[in-house]
């Protein structure tokens, strides 16, 4: 009977751990990821897509593109550091950050002028973005989690 050689057996070893490696899978983003009920955002049973994302949007490149930021209220107040944005016309976006302490989920959306566009829903210490392409003129912003809007958490978006 033969012996494999030590050099084989760990190559047989490496090639092992990289495939047990790559069935778990990867994820770029930290944090968790889930569905609250009626206690976390008011929504019961039906969730949103909750995701976490904590990537910060990309620095505006020469070409006209721009990102605004806001933040979610860190006290749990369901309205945004600032009720008014501007950005120019071209590729936006809207990076809206939710601190840990918030409590609840939030988004981003923006409405008006024919763009209607949601940006994902996260958990305290994510971040969502909108990304979108807009034309001069007045657009609403709001975080889309059921409530939220009509609670004031909302403002106004002017593109020139």
């Amino acid at each position: 009977m033969l012996r494999p050689t030590r050099p084989l057996c760990a190559a047989a070893l490496a090639a092992s751990a990289a495939l047990a490696l790559a069935a778990c899978g990867s994820s770029s983003s930290s944090g968790t990821s889930s569905s609250g009920g009626s206690a976390a955002g008011g929504y019961g049973s039906a969730a949103p897509k909750t995701t976490t994302t904590t990537a910060a949007a990309a620095p505006a490149a020469a070409s006209g593109a721009s990102t605004v930021n806001l933040t979610a209220d860190p006290g749990g107040a369901l309205k945004f550091n600032t009720t008014t944005l501007t950005a120019k016309a071209g590729k936006v976006t809207v990076l809206m950050k939710n601190p840990s302490g918030s409590g609840l989920p939030h988004g981003i959306a923006v409405t008006g002028n024919g763009v209607d566009k949601d940006g994902a829903t996260v958990q305290p210490g994510g971040t969502s973005t909108d990304t979108l392409t807009l034309k001069p003129g007045t657009y609403t912003f709001y975080c889309p989690v059921p409530g939220h809007k009509a609670a004031g958490m909302k403002g106004t978006l002017t593109v020139t």
